[in-house]
């Protein structure tokens, strides 16, 4: 389910809500009740996992980070 930002314009607060439909939209700023609220703009986060038989030369691997094999001579 969606978490959305908001910032109210009156004092500045920011605070995040989720919203499962139009009915949980926020009509009022959390801290100073004024309705002036405007949705921000933000970036989600993503988990990605490291790939099977990584890098195990991680300190001279000049590329530990996208190391899939065979790039530094550290796999075996």
């Amino acid at each position: 389910m969606p978490i959305y930002e908001y910032g109210c314009q009156a004092c500045g607060h920011q605070f995040e809500k989720l919203i499962r439909n139009p009915d949980d939209l926020p009509k009022s700023c959390p801290s100073c009740g004024q309705p002036r609220l405007k949705k921000r703009f933000s970036t989600f986060a993503a988990k990605v996992a490291a790939p099977a038989g990584g890098c195990r030369n991680q300190e001279a691997c000049p590329v530990a980070h996208t190391c899939r094999g065979g790039c530094c001579g550290g796999h075996g």
